[in-house]
């Protein structure tokens, strides 16, 4: 009677924790977006989660092939606490402590300071494992706190679990963030259907009605920088990725009296189709080409975007029209976007940057740039 005890005791312990990144995960580089099904502008969407056995960590990298996001992870204050011990004990004793007297601040266990701006975020995922029914502990400290300044945004919930069942999880997520958007159903993920989680992510990301902010390049031609506008493509989307690996530069010259066009010097997917162009109209011709046009043409092109709140006037100034070829460069993002932190001149391989942009020790666990490169510690 006893083993059985212990056996059924040990069970329960790994229903509680199976879900999810233990305090001694080394670094781990969130693996850069490719051709990501979903293209919102960095720091349009903020991915926060907590992970204890590792299976959230992992549901965000599948996430993050997916979406271009933030990512900010969650860790508690007290390090290498064995919430599973004794029969879950202090892991029990934790989320009775909230629910005890859930509108107060001490009732919560203590978590790393975060850095987050909730102003720079129109979506929210929260991604948190299930303890015993309930939402992890630690994810509701952060909730606690930044719940309220998510009221009018957009958020999801995704759970992970060994087996039981979610409402709990989603009733505490609800208590916390009264005043958000709750945008669908709370995904589940459990050891049942773990293996598809990639195809239940494309799922699921699929029924949620994202703010996307438009998709943002800049030219600059002689020192001058101006942005553009761009569609949502297959050519957008490729040429953006590579813009976020490094600037492109090339040179263009006058072409007919209305337009610059020079070689990109890579191939993007074409999807042409008979267009009159405006003036600030920026087109991709036969895969390779971009024209800048600071007149009109009628052709088959690919339409890649317009370059923002410029006259004609100012247009044909800015392209150098009717002065031959000139160098053009390429680029996304700016000092402080977290795809394009741009290294100063003492910077060296392996200095670390906030998603801010500023220089900083990896103190605390959570989002930084290394190299150019976004990684989760």
């Amino acid at each position: 009677m006893m083993g059985y005890l212990r056996f059924f005791f040990l069970a329960l312990t790994a229903m509680f924790f199976g879900a999810c990144s233990a305090d001694s995960d080394p670094v781990a580089e969130v693996p850069a977006v490719e051709n990501g099904d979903y293209s919102a502008a960095e720091g349009n969407t903020l991915v926060v989660y907590y992970s204890y056995t590792g299976n959230c960590r992992d549901i965000v990298q599948s996430l993050n092939a997916v979406l271009s996001a933030d990512v900010l992870e969650i860790t508690p204050a007290e390090k290498g606490l064995k919430y599973e011990a004794n029969n879950y004990a202090l892991g029990t004793q934790l989320l009775n402590a909230i629910k005890a007297d859930p509108d107060n601040a001490d009732s919560y266990p203590g978590i790393d300071p975060v850095d987050v701006d909730m102003n720079r975020y129109d979506n929210i995922i929260i991604v948190t494992p299930l303890w015993w029914s309930q939402m992890a502990a630690i994810m509701q400290t952060f909730l606690f706190h930044y719940g309220p300044q998510m009221a009018g945004k957009q958020v999801a919930l995704i759970v992970s679990s060994a087996s039981s069942g979610i409402s709990g999880v989603v009733a505490d997520a609800k208590r916390l963030v009264p005043e958000a958007s709750w945008m669908g159903d709370a995904l589940w993920i459990n050891n049942s259907n773990r293996s598809k989680t990639a195809s239940l992510l494309s799922e699921w990301m699929a029924t949620l009605n994202l703010k996307m902010e438009s998709m943002k390049m800049n030219i600059t031609i002689d020192g001058q920088t101006r942005s553009v506008t761009l569609v949502d493509n297959a050519a957008t989307q490729t040429l953006v990725q590579a813009l976020k690996e490094a600037p492109i530069t090339f040179e263009v010259d006058d072409y007919g009296g209305f337009e610059k066009v020079g070689d990109l010097g890579r191939s993007l997917p074409t999807a042409n189709e008979q267009i009159t162009t405006e003036p600030g109209d920026v087109i991709l011709y036969s895969g390779d080409q971009i024209v800048l046009f600071y007149g009109s043409n009628s052709w088959s092109y690919t339409r890649l975007g317009h370059i923002d709140n410029a006259t004609e006037e100012q247009l044909k100034s800015f392209l150098k029209a009717g002065k031959g070829t000139v160098s053009v460069t390429l680029s996304v993002g700016n000092a402080s976007a977290v795809s394009a932190v741009q290294k100063s001149d003492d910077s060296v391989a392996g200095t670390e940057y906030s998603v801010t942009g500023a220089r900083v020790s990896l103190s605390h666990k959570g989002v930084y740039i290394r190299n150019g490169k976004k990684f989760v510690k």
